[in-house]
This record gives C-alpha cells, structure tokens and sequence, in this order.
C-alpha cells in the first residue's frame, strides 16, 4: 500500500469513527435518552470489524449465509443503528432522528424483526452473548450439513454487565467445550457500569477466565487503534478455537470532563458538551452528518458484500442442480414447512398403554426427527428423565453433523442457545428441564417470545406428584407464571393422543415459542369425547388431573348430576359454558383460573416431601376430596 493510499485510508477510518460516534451522540441528544458512553468507546473497534471483516449485503439482509453480527451490548443501540445506516439497510436518517421515538425503527434496545439488520433482541445483558453462541452452533451443525453453501462467522460485542451476568459463564463454557471456532467476541473493557468502576464490585481477570473455557484470547491495549485490533481479529478467524478479544476503551471517549466515568454512560451529553467534543476532534459537519468519503466506502464495501452473495446464489443453483433432494430440504428447513407424512406419524403414537406425558412425547419426537433432521436438541442434563434421550449422534467439536445438543445443567444458557439456533434459520430448537426449573430459564425464554421465535420448550416433572423430591422440585407457581407470558403457547396433555396434538401445535406454530407441559407420573389414556349435551356442571381439567376429574364427573354422575369434562390442552383456548357452574382442576396455583371459573381447584402453597400419590392425596388431590369441594359449591349455590 503506497503512503498516499495509507493516508487516506487512516483518514477515512478516523471520519467513520467519528461519524458513527456523533451520529450516536446526536440521536441521544434528539430523544433526550439513551446511552452516548458505549458507542463512544466502542465505534473503532466496530468499525474495523464492520469495514474489514463483516461478510453482509444490506440488500438481503436475511442471506442465509451472511456473517451474524450481535451487540449484546444492547444499550449501544445508537452505534448498531449507526452502522446500519452508514452501510446502506433500511434504516435511513428520518429514523436515527426519531431514536427511542414511538413507532421508529430504532428503539431504545435492537428488536429483532423490527429493523433490517438486527440479528437478535438484545439489552438484557448477557444474552446477546448467549444467542451468539447458538448462532455460531448453527453455523457449525448447517456447515456439517451443507458444507457447500456454508462459510460464514458470528461477531459480537459484549459489555462489562454481560460479562458479569451468570449466563456469560454458560454460553462462554458451553461454546469452548464444543470449540466454536468461527465466533469471535469483543469485549468493550470500558471498566465502567452505571453505579461507578467495575472494580467497585468486579475483579474478575476475564482473559485467563476464557482462556480456561478453552477459547483463544487476544488482548488490544488501546482500543482506538484500528490496525491493532485488526490484526486481532484476523488472529482470531484463523484459530480453530472460540475468541475471545479483550479492547481496552474509554467510555464517552472525546467527551470533557465525563469520558472514563459512569455519567458518561446512560444520558445525554447536553448540547454544550456534544458541540464541545465535536469541536476537540474539528467536526464541523451538520447533526446526523456522514461525510461522502465515508458513504463512498461503505457503498464500495456492501458492493462487495453483494458480488459475494451473487457467487453464493450461484452455488446454490448448482447445489439445487446436483443434489435437488438436499437442495429441497435445505430450503423446506429454511422455510419452517413441516414435511409431508408427519401428521400420520404422531398419529401412531397414540396407544391404549397407560405412559407418563413425557414418554408420550419421547415417542412423538422419535417420530418427527425420523422426518425432519432439522430438529435439534437436549436437556439440562435431564435427557432420560425428560424423555428426550432418542439415541442419537450428539453434537460434539469433532463432529457437529448430529441432532442432539448435551446442554448440560446450563438452563438458562440452553434456552438462549436456542434462541440463537432459531434466529440462525435452517433449524427447529427445542430443550428440556424439569418444569420447575424453568425459573433458570425464563428470562431468555421471554426474549424468544418477544421475537417471536418458534423455539420448543419441554418442561416435565408437572405438580407436586413428583412426590419424594420435595417442595423444591415439585413445581406450584410455575405453569401459571408461564402463561403470563404474551406470546407463549402453553400445552399441558393428558395422554397420548393430546402429547401428539401439542407436538402438531408448537411445530405448525412459527411466529412463537411452546412450552409442553408433561408428567412424571404415569396416566392412564383416559378417553375425551364431548357429545355436545348441555351439562349443569363443567369440569375443566389439565394434563395429570384430567383423569382425576374423569373419576370425578363419573362419581358425581351418579348422584346425579349432569357434568361434562373438559380437557384444556390449551387453557387461553377454553371458553367456559355460560349455562353450567364451571370448576378448574389444576394441580397447581389457581390464581389464572380464578375469574375464569366459578370454583378453582388446585394448590395455593407449596408441596410436601413423600410418595407422589400419597402427596395428592395429602393436598386434596383424591376423588372423594375434590366431589365434596364441588357438591359443597353446588349446596352453597342453592
């Protein structure tokens, strides 16, 4: 490179970095909210990966194999939306002056579907790195299947916050065990949170902490130079490990009197200190600002990036010509279509056999993988009690061509590994724990159903039937917390048939994730046929108790009284009948059904150690304790 070409390249580096820095300062001036610090500190090194490494064509900015950029650093918002105006997406300047506005498309925390570009939903701290990891797992499995339209990375950017939050330590562990490669993580070691130093509370080394999860770490002591951090991603792409780069930076960087402390990080500068660390640097271009040369080299880079996506299409032709049946299922996969014959398949699961929920849907999901490899999945390492262990290939750093994931006790690091396997494309996720674990998980489980991703979570173990556990294990709250949840479909079967249903359910659904909720215990296939004959009393049941209140309607039936049971696979899908007293059974809190029903049976403390039956019947679970409750109400209604 000549020295006149050198210079203009320094030059033009130096006016995006600064471009994206004020473009950030001046849409948390226009809002009068947000977060100038990060974006600050940070713009060098995302503009190096931007310009130099990042693999994209705004055009298609859901090209199957574009390299995934995540800021999991959420609160940055400003510099992701910077650079995907800079770089040409759907993201023009009427929408960076309307920043954190009502209705833009640049909200206070990137949304996920809701601006071009936006891989995934960030802001929770530490679960951009999280999705990362499943992404990258992604990209591993689809390369293992389709090695030749696979060739791509997985970016991201993480704050101190992420670092410190537990599920940093799930993802980061799970992601150098199975040696993800082609994912390189840039930590802003800006050293500041909102509260003050990270030293106040924080004293971690967090390069040796990843270097013992097994990843490559790299260390740039000044986090303003480009041709340093560079060199470390170009380190970092060329180990076989995960990476791990550790940038020092100043938070609010080029803002007097503020940068390197925490009142740079979430409010504006104020338009007296933003003209002044404009002035230090001789910005004097107009607010919201990007100067031509700037322009002129992104518009050159993403030419680029679309001359690689023309080549990769191409690929794609010829894949589609030499293999049409892998070319097929390739794009059936990519497209979430259920493939021809599965409806028959979980047909014949059903049995006369009484099984425990969970082994019904062990064998539903034996069905459906034989028909679509593109589900992938495990456990918290609870594969044999949570009926997901199908024998399988598992995935593992020397071959990701399996189907089963082994999670480990990461709960919370599974379900956001899962989302990032959905965001990914090409790939049905689902994971399993014990039902009452899913407060591990929830928090990433509330983020897939903001983005709306069809992920499938298999929580068994369902009540207080669990029995010798223990209140610990025996989940109360839990299935009624879940269906707080907008957007969460919520399936509770009570035999084979139903098991079977609510697998068709979550995998018909595509714009929303399912919890199945399944028993430990085993039930019977208790029959569910309603010959539409008006009742004086509506027994609604779920899942274990709906063959409680089988025994129930027919006790009460023959003392007369006209009932009709109902099984709510789905409880927001139940309509109660207007014309009968209604009665909820539900091993669990009875708070939702309450309002809904005119009697709520079900258990408002927590459970009791002992045999599972016996611990039923200790909290009123038998036939004679639940027909007394109801004819008491029915007395009392006279």
């Amino acid at each position: 490179m000549t020295e006149l070409l050198q210079r203009s390249v320094v030059e033009t580096d130096r006016l995006a970095v600064n471009a994206l820095r004020f473009l950030a300062v001046d849409m948390v001036q226009a809002a009068n909210s947000g977060h100038p610090g990060m974006p600050m500190g940070a713009a060098p090194m995302a503009w190096t990966l931007w310009s130099r490494h990042l693999r994209h064509d705004p055009s298609a900015p859901d090209w199957a194999d574009r390299d995934r950029f995540v800021l999991s650093a959420g609160h940055g918002s400003a510099l992701l939306y910077g650079l995907l105006h800079v770089f040409g997406y759907d993201l023009p300047e009427a929408e960076l002056r309307r920043f954190r506005q009502l209705g833009s498309r640049t909200p206070g925390h990137p949304e996920y579907g809701h601006t071009a570009g936006v891989e995934c939903t960030t802001g929770p701290l530490g679960q951009g790195l999280g999705m990362a990891v499943g992404i990258a797992l992604a990209e591993r499995m689809t390369a293992a299947r389709y090695p030749e339209l696979t060739d791509h990375h997985t970016y991201a950017i993480v704050g101190d916050g992420c670092l410190m939050e537990g599920i940093s330590h799930e993802a980061a562990s799970l992601a150098g065990h199975l040696g993800l490669g082609r994912l390189v993580v840039l930590w802003d070691d800006n050293s500041i949170t909102i509260d003050g130093s990270v030293d106040r509370s924080c004293s971690d080394d967090e390069s040796a902490r990843f270097a013992a999860y097994g990843w490559h770490v790299e260390e740039v002591a000044d986090g303003t130079d480009i041709e340093a951090v560079d060199a470390a991603i170009i380190r970092a792409k060329a180990d076989p490990r995960p990476s791990f780069i550790a940038v020092r930076t100043m938070i609010g960087h080029g803002a007097p009197g503020i940068a390197g402390t925490s009142k740079a990080h979430g409010s504006p500068l104020g338009e007296e200190l933003a003209a002044e660390a404009k002035r230090l640097v001789d910005w004097e271009h107009p607010a919201f600002s990007v100067p031509e040369p700037v322009r002129q080299v992104c518009a050159e880079l993403t030419a680029g990036g679309a001359r690689e996506h023309t080549a990769w299409q191409a690929r794609l032709a010829d894949f589609e010509a030499a293999s049409p049946e892998r070319a097929a299922e390739f794009h059936r996969s990519r497209d979430r279509g259920l493939p021809e014959g599965l409806g028959d398949a979980l047909l014949a699961v059903s049995g006369d056999s009484p099984r425990a929920t969970r082994q019904s849907s062990q064998a539903c999901l034996k069905a459906i993988t034989a028909l679509m490899p593109e589900l992938v999945g495990g456990s918290a390492d609870l594969a044999g009690s949570t009926g997901t262990a199908l024998g399988g290939a598992i995935v593992a750093r020397d071959d990701y061509s399996g189907s089963a994931i082994a999670f480990g006790i990461r709960e919370f690091g599974m379900a956001a590994v899962m989302n990032g396997l959905s965001l990914h494309g090409g790939f049905r996720a689902y994971g399993s724990t014990f039902l009452v674990f899913a407060d591990y998980l929830r928090p990433a489980l509330r983020l897939a159903a903001l983005m709306r991703q069809p992920v499938i979570h298999v929580l068994t173990h369902d009540s207080i039937a669990v029995g010798e556990d223990g209140p610990t294990h025996q989940p109360v709250e839990q299935i009624e917390s879940l269906r707080l949840i907008p957007g969460l479909q919520v399936l509770r079967p009570a035999n084979d048939a139903e098991t079977a249903l609510a697998w068709q359910l979550a995998l018909e659904r595509t714009d929303g994730p399912t919890a199945l909720i399944l028993s430990r215990q085993t039930l019977p296939q208790t029959s569910l046929v309603d010959d539409g004959s008006s009742a004086t009393v509506e027994l609604v049941a779920t899942g274990s108790e709906v063959a409680l209140g089988a025994e129930v309607a027919e006790a009460l039936r023959s003392e007369g009284y006209d009932v009709r049971l109902v099984s709510a696979l789905d409880r927001s899908a139940y309509a109660p009948d207007p014309h009968a007293t209604t009665v909820s059974l539900e091993a669990g809190s009875t708070t939702g059904w309450r309002g809904l029903v005119d009697l709520a049976i079900g258990l408002d403390q927590f459970g009791t150690c002992g045999p599972g039956d016996e611990v039923m019947a200790y909290h009123g679970f038998t036939v004679p304790a639940v027909v007394a409750r109801i004819r008491e109400h029915l007395r009392y209604l006279r």
